[in-house]
This record gives C-alpha cells, structure tokens and sequence, in this order.
C-alpha cells in the first residue's frame, strides 16, 4: 500500500446493509493478533481476523522466537535461577526511557502465568540453559542472556537474571514454531480468517463508538460488523517512508537495512490516529549491528575515529549499536589482539588488517589516542577493573598479544539492520487511548503498532516485542469479547 494513503473513519449509519458481522474483528494475524483472537474466542465471542497477507504469521515468523519473560519459571528453575516479579521489575523500569509502571508491573507479575498459557496451548520450550554469550542460539536451548541485565549501570539497579526464552526449535524457526501452534489453536477455536484483506477505514456510530470495519479483498469492498471491538494488530511502520521521515528519520537512512514484512507500513497506527488516538515514542527504534558471536569478540574494545573507546561492550548488542551511530562519522573499529580475535558470525564486519604493533595500527588507522586508550585500559583490565565504562569483569583482558587486529564496524561499511518501536498509546488491556488518556470505545490495539514496554535500542531486550505482544494481545481480545 501506498505510502500516502488514506485512512478513514466512517459514518455506520452510512452502511446500508453489513456484508458480515463478528462480534470481535481483529486486524492482523501476527502473534499479538492471534493471541487476542484466542482468547476472545475463549470467552465466548465470534472472531473474524483479517490479514492483509496471504495466511497468518506476521513478522514473527521471521523471528528466532525468543520471549521475555521471567520472575521464576519453569525453565529459569529448572536452569538453577532465582528470579523474582521485583528484580524484572526493576530491571524493566530501569531501561525503558519512559516506563509505564502499571504495564510493567503486570506485565512482571504475570510473566510466569503468560509462560504456563503458552505451554497450555502446546509451544514448547526446553529446560536448559545456553552457555554462551550470542545473538540467537542456533539450536533449541531455551534460556539466554538475550539483554542488559549484566552490562552496567542496569546490574547495580536489579539482580541480574536471564530472561530470554526461545521456543524449542534449532536455529532461526521458533517464532515460525510459536505462530504455527497460535494458529492452530485460533482454528480450533472457530476463529473465522480472511486473508489478502487489507482494512482502509473504521465505522463509528452515533454514540462514538468504533463498530466496525471496511477492507478491500481483492477487487471487492466489504463492510464487517463488529459491536464489541476491533482489535488493531498491523505491525511496525518500518516499511513507510513518510512516516519515517516524519517520526523516526534516523531508521530511513539508506545505509540501515530494515527488518519488515511487507505490509508493516503503520496501517494500524494511522487507524488509530484517524479514530482520536495518539502515536507515541515514534522517534524509537532497534537497530544492531552484532559483532559477537563469538564471544571472546567481547574481550576487545570498541573504538572510534579518535581511538577512543565510548561503550561497555559486553553491552546488548542494539545498545552498542546505538552508541555507534552517535560516533564522529560513524566510523567504529573493533580492537582484538591475537588471544580474543574471532571472525563475527554473523557476517556483517569485515577484517579491516592485522599488525605487528599498537603504533602501527594507529597510525594506520588514523586513530590519534588509540595508543593512549589501549595502555590505559590494559592497566585496569590487569586488575579486573574497568574504572571508566564498567564492563563485566569476566570480558577483561589485557589486550598485549600480537598481532592487533581491526574489524571494520563503521556505519554505512558494515551490516545495520533494525525496525520502529513506536505505537498508539494504550490502557493497560489494550484500550486506544487519546492524548488525553482517553479511552476510544470500541477500539483495541496491541504488539507493534501499539506502544508498551520495548521504546528503544537502548534499553531493549530480545524477546520484549513478542513477550510484550503476545501478553497485551490477550488483554485485548478478552477485554474486546466483554463488548
């Protein structure tokens, strides 16, 4: 859909006679809206889900599938974890820029009973731990480090707990494994799907209420009816360049390769605003650049133009990524010697070169204070310390063995890649909200065109978008089906 279109919200009294009627109609079959299909269906409304794609799935079946979640369960004790509702909390509260601690709160306080359900509707997840420092675990261990709990000043804030939760399949096919069982399960419900249908306005009668829908499937323009709800579950609006332009200028730079299905175009939020709704922390978004795995990659040091380093890098990888971008030119090296050195497995840096001597590489590099950078931080690494950006002490290591290699990080010479965070603002179950904190009746939105916990790379963890859609899915559906 083109970038200029125009969404609309219509008059119901204009509608001379419904081509369907469902009590619930949810927009988007990604995992929030399947999720607030089922449980919609399961307290007893009709559901029509209409997809703009040809089948359900959205982008999380391009997702490795993990979820955060955490504060004690099953796998976390099976894996000799303690964690608790407090400690997520306050790790959560800690990096999101502005937090909603209502929904973070529920959100923590129910992360073990949203893991149960999802196990309750057959996804799997194993009880073991991966051992290793990475981005995705290409196999099906569960439980991961998948964010900032370790890296400062997040660790002195909470007890540092793995929180990430990856469905029990090897390599990159657990959301596909996720939505696969979500689906199967809205089917079994007597969730009615139309697919290729792509929604272009809402109905609201006289009351103010939104009350249903009109979409066009195909070459035919149809009118559902829907008296307790409309569920909006679009997605990003990575894929619009107007949007971009307008709220997230930094993501629709060339140089960053956007992560997208083809209808993530902001379809959702511009319904909502359409309706009264107000699109909030749209300037937010995930970008990465991953240089590790492997993991001994985290024992060197991230320096700019200048030689001098900016970030913890035991940081998560899209925090990191961040501070790149604000780097002079966007120019980033990362510094190994000989006993840390490893080639990114991800592929997106290149060897810049090897040499014999720190001088060499400096002046090689144009890297006036890399010399200086590298004798100071060898002196604290030394001792275990790192007085300056605090990375976690088991990633220290002088870096003094030859030769000292340079991989190229540098924006726009290697791999970037990211989505928009921003969405409508929303109650606590999914309610369309005004600037005002009103609610819009009628009118529910969730997952990634509705703004919840994930606001930025900063402060974002792996599994957040899902755990939070998945979560704030179900809400919706349930509160929408009580009409």
């Amino acid at each position: 859909m083109a970038d200029n279109t125009q969404y609309e919200i219509l008059d119901a009294a204009s509608v001379d006679r419904w081509d369907e009627e469902s009590d619930v109609v949810v927009v988007g079959l990604g995992s929030a809206g399947v999720c607030a299909a089922i449980e919609a269906a399961e307290a007893g409304a009709s559901v029509t889900a209409l997809e703009r794609a040809s089948g359900g799935g959205g982008l999380t079946c391009n997702a490795a599938g993990h979820l955060y979640l955490g504060g004690g369960t099953r796998v976390q004790k099976a894996c000799g974890y303690e964690d608790s509702v407090e400690d997520m909390y306050n790790y959560l509260i800690a990096v999101t820029p502005d937090p909603d601690e209502a929904k973070i709160r529920l959100y923590c306080e129910q992360s073990v009973a949203h893991f149960d359900w999802l196990v309750a509707q057959g996804v799997p997840f194993n009880d073991n731990m991966h051992p290793f420092k990475t981005v995705v675990q290409l196999n099906s261990d569960c439980l991961i480090w998948s964010g900032n709990e370790e890296a400062w000043p997040y660790r002195d804030k909470a007890k540092a707990v793995p929180r990430g939760h990856k469905v029990a399949v090897d390599g990159h096919e657990g959301g596909g494994k996720l939505m696969e069982v979500l689906l199967a399960r809205a089917e079994a419900l007597g969730v009615r799907v139309q697919t290729d249908a792509a929604v272009q306005a809402l109905y609201r009668d006289a009351s103010g209420r939104i009350v249903g829908a009109r979409y066009k499937h195909f070459d035919a323009q149809k009118s559902i009816r829907a008296p307790k709800g409309i569920v909006l579950a679009t997605g990003h609006f990575t894929w619009n360049e107007a949007m971009l332009e307008k709220y997230c200028p930094r993501l629709a730079d060339p140089r960053i390769d956007r992560q997208g299905g083809a209808f993530d175009d902001g379809a959702g939020i511009q319904l909502g605003v359409a309706a009264g709704g107000e699109a909030i922390h749209m300037d937010g978004f995930f970008v990465t650049a991953p240089f590790y795995p492997p993991e001994s990659l985290l024992k060197g040091i991230l320096v700019n133009k200048h030689g001098k380093r900016y970030v913890a890098e035991d940081s998560y990888h899209s925090r990191s990524t961040l501070f790149n971008l604000e780097q002079p030119d966007g120019t980033v090296y990362l510094i190994a010697d000989d006993e840390c050195f490893g080639r990114p497995e991800m592929g997106g840096q290149e060897l810049v070169d090897a040499w014999d001597s720190v001088a060499a590489m400096a002046e090689a590099l144009e890297t006036p204070e890399l010399e200086a950078t590298i004798e100071n931080y060898n002196k604290h690494a030394a001792r275990g310390e790192d007085p300056e950006f605090h990375k976690g002490a088991k990633w220290l290591k002088p870096l003094q063995t030859p030769p000292f290699a340079a991989i190229q990080c540098s924006f726009g010479k290697s791999w970037y890649t990211g989505f928009t965070l921003g969405g409508l603002r929303t109650s606590i179950d999914g309610e369309a909200q005004t600037s005002s904190g009103e609610t819009i009746p009628g009118l529910f939105a969730a997952g990634a065109c509705a703004s919840n916990i994930a606001q930025d790379g900063i402060g974002y963890s792996s599994g957040t978008c899902i755990g939070e859609a998945t979560f704030f899915g179900r809400r919706a559906g349930r509160l929408a089906a009580r009409g």
